[in-house]
């Protein structure tokens, strides 16, 4: 497990790509995403990629946002972009950048949770959350496209 580097755009963009597509039927446009990722990758406060690497191979990815709270005084952390290769699922990969990210929001000192959202009809992933401990919320998102405003 390791932070992603600019030498792991091209694989960050295609497991994007992958999770857009098998999780919401999505085309996403590749050079969005490229330029998406280029930009968290050059910016810190826009978020910081996990990348899980097996024999010199990454097989998945997190990505971890940040909010801050006027509730706790701290800051919650949010995981998206999970993506793990299909033949990799179910073999722990995932609970690693899960203890990974975790580890790194304890040091951090404050962090009040760890949060994510995740498609109602994903019951695979939801039954991985739960199984490390994490709950449903009953927060719903709710979305407006800046395009729309007006």
């Amino acid at each position: 497990m390791r932070p992603a580097g600019a030498a792991d755009v091209g694989g960050l963009v295609e497991r994007n790509l992958a999770l857009a597509a098998e999780s919401e039927d999505r085309v996403l446009d590749r050079s969005a995403v490229e330029a998406g990722v280029r930009a968290i990758l050059g910016s810190s406060r826009r978020g910081r990629y996990w990348v899980a690497e097996v024999d010199g191979t990454v097989r998945g990815q997190c990505l971890v946002t940040e909010e801050p709270s006027d509730w706790t005084g701290g800051r919650y952390w949010w995981i998206q972009s999970v993506y793990i290769d299909p033949d990799w699922r179910g073999t722990g990969v995932f609970r690693r950048l899960w203890e990974v990210v975790g580890a790194a929001a304890a040091e951090a000192g404050d962090v009040a949770s760890i949060r994510l959202y995740v498609a109602r009809g994903n019951r695979a992933a939801r039954a991985v959350y739960e199984r490390l401990g994490m709950e449903e919320t009953d927060y719903r998102v709710y979305e407006k496209p800046v395009g729309e405003l007006g």
